[in-house]
């Protein structure tokens, strides 16, 4: 593929995909509902750290649920693969992302880390003295990822922190099954500050391509997670990374994903690339309704599918 074949594929997709009137913003975070619906970003960031964007590719939105991924990666680093699926687990739900339901049906323990129960069971089990280095770790592993400074948005966190009490709840229930390793309301704080950080598409992209390249990040050249984890997140991607969509995601595009309720999606194409996208409105599940069809479209025409089998299509 050359640069131009790149580019030409990303204003394809957007061109195909920018006119969806499906899908309505996520309103029960008043920030994110009122962020203009129209916006549209789509980049690729290939393992050799070659970067191709269109559209709205680095206007910042709050990254929200993709950052469970980056705490996982902490936490595998942390406290190793063995005790890592033993804590947290590595089953979907087959439920909502905020479901209670999904706890009570397993004794109040986690069963992936991609759901809220099992990213805040994640973010527990962080090294960390005290909730400011739990919070300081985070944010910096999520800037390696990137390669650049990742900043927090006041104005999403304040946003997200009033109207937080479901994830409070959510925590209490972990605490009373024996699956949160800190103090809950505190683990709650942190996690939600975890959700309130700002990311272009462009980012995106970046943090997805670190994973396709191994734990190395092609932009930076630095490792920032071990090649023997990476798999593992993949694997978590795969099975909830689109939430309740996830087993149509892996059926129809066959590339490990995740989404926010923020409007990104980045998919990963190991040891290729990674596509991310951006677009507010939300499937019912709280999936970026035109970041998946243009993802599904790039990963098709790149022939990118992970079940494909070479030679047949």
């Amino acid at each position: 593929m050359t640069d131009s074949d790149y580019k030409a594929t990303l204003e394809r997709a957007h061109t195909t995909t920018k006119g969806m009137t499906e899908g309505k913003n996520a309103n029960y975070i008043p920030f994110l509902a009122s962020v203009d619906p129209s916006l549209f970003g789509l980049a690729i960031v290939t393992v050799a750290g070659d970067v191709y964007e269109f559209g709205d590719s680095r206007y910042e939105f709050a990254l929200e649920s993709i950052s469970k991924v980056f705490t996982m990666a902490l936490a595998l680093e942390d406290i190793g693969q063995e005790v890592f699926h033993r804590k947290v687990g590595a089953d979907p739900t087959g439920l909502p992302f905020n479901s209670v339901m999904a706890l009570e049906m397993h004794d109040d323990m986690p069963l992936t880390p991609l759901v809220n129960a099992g990213a805040m069971s994640s973010t527990s089990v962080l090294t960390a003295k005290d909730s400011d280095e739990r919070w300081a770790r985070i944010l910096d592993v999520q800037s390696r990822f990137a390669g650049r400074k990742i900043e927090l948005s006041d104005e999403v966190n304040n946003s997200e922190q009033s109207t937080n009490a479901h994830n409070r709840a959510i925590a209490w229930l972990l605490y009373s099954g024996g699956a949160m390793y800190a103090d809950p309301m505190e683990v709650c704080e942190v996690y939600t500050r975890q959700c309130s950080t700002l990311v272009n598409t462009v980012d995106l992209a970046v943090m997805g391509a670190t994973l396709a390249a191994g734990g190395v990040n092609p932009v930076t050249g630095k490792r920032v997670v071990t090649a023997a984890n990476v798999p593992h997140m993949l694997a978590e991607m795969v099975m909830e990374g689109l939430y309740t969509k996830s087993g149509d995601w892996a059926y129809n595009v066959g590339l490990p994903g995740k989404s926010g309720v923020g409007g990104g999606l980045v998919a990963v194409a190991p040891g290729k690339l990674a596509i991310a996208g951006f677009s507010p409105p939300l499937d019912a599940a709280g999936n970026s309704v035109r970041a998946q069809a243009a993802i599904a479209q790039i990963a098709d025409e790149l022939k990118l599918g992970l079940y494909r089998v070479p030679g047949l299509g």
